[in-house]
């Protein structure tokens, strides 16, 4: 299964290459004070390092994005870094209706858990004007949960332009983890970003979620779903 994956995922970025003379890359590198995904910690509350590049072509899209991580250790796994690989297509319904779909695959290399924490998600969204609403399906177990083919997540946000490049991104989210309810949650978020020119931007994020206390903790105890406030600076070129 793993290997049909890093197929796919191979193959979504190869049906691009003959645009790649007319497609546009981005880069981006940046830091966070806690790697939050989904409202959970994926760096034991601790800060992480990160970056990405994304591949345009008209409608189409590539891309991939990494960041370091702790979970998979705490797991009594072997990894210290996520993989993230997509493609997609984007396009508009109206002037002010769009949507999105896609797959993603998250990559935690050699990561030896008992249950492989490796994941592909099929994901679909519509946004209508500042708000968006996104559903992402696994088609394999979902980050290392057994038997969970088939787990959810549904994102709702919007994204409100208060002008002087700052931003400001509500979002509710809820995953659910299939056959295992003592897992599912949902998470909330409220974001400041702000533009500082030269493709340097800042943000500051109210992060939290209602996730179960016993099961979402580092190895000290520490619940990795609390309320917090993740500060993040990123440079795109």
């Amino acid at each position: 299964m793993k290997k049909t994956l890093i197929a796919l995922s191979s193959t979504l970025m190869i049906a691009a290459l003959p645009s790649v003379a007319q497609a546009q890359a981005a880069f981006n590198v940046g830091a966070v004070t806690d790697y939050r995904y989904r409202g959970i910690s994926q760096s034991r509350l601790k800060p992480a390092l990160q970056g990405g590049v994304d591949y345009t072509a008209g409608a189409f899209y590539v891309g991939a994005w990494a960041s370091t991580i702790k979970w998979v250790k705490d797991a009594g796994g072997d990894s210290n870094v996520e993989v993230d690989l997509y493609g997609g297509y984007k396009g508009e319904i109206s002037k002010t209706l769009s949507y999105d779909v896609g797959g993603l695959y998250y990559l935690y290399s050699g990561n030896k858990l008992p249950t492989s924490a490796n994941t592909f998600e099929l994901y679909g969204a519509i946004t209508a004007g500042i708000f968006t609403a996104k559903y992402s399906h696994s088609t394999t177990n979902t980050f290392g949960f057994a038997d969970s083919k088939g787990s959810g997540y549904l994102d709702l946000s919007a994204a409100v332009d208060l002008g002087n490049g700052l931003s400001l991104t509500p979002h509710l989210g809820h995953q659910s983890i299939k056959r295992f309810n003592a897992a599912s949650y949902t998470d909330y978020s409220l974001t400041l970003g702000k533009d500082m020119g030269g493709g340097f931007s800042l943000s500051g994020a109210l992060v939290g979620t209602d996730a179960d206390k016993t099961g979402y903790v580092t190895p000290a105890g520490k619940f990795t779903g609390k309320t917090a406030l993740v500060l993040g600076a990123k440079f795109a070129f």
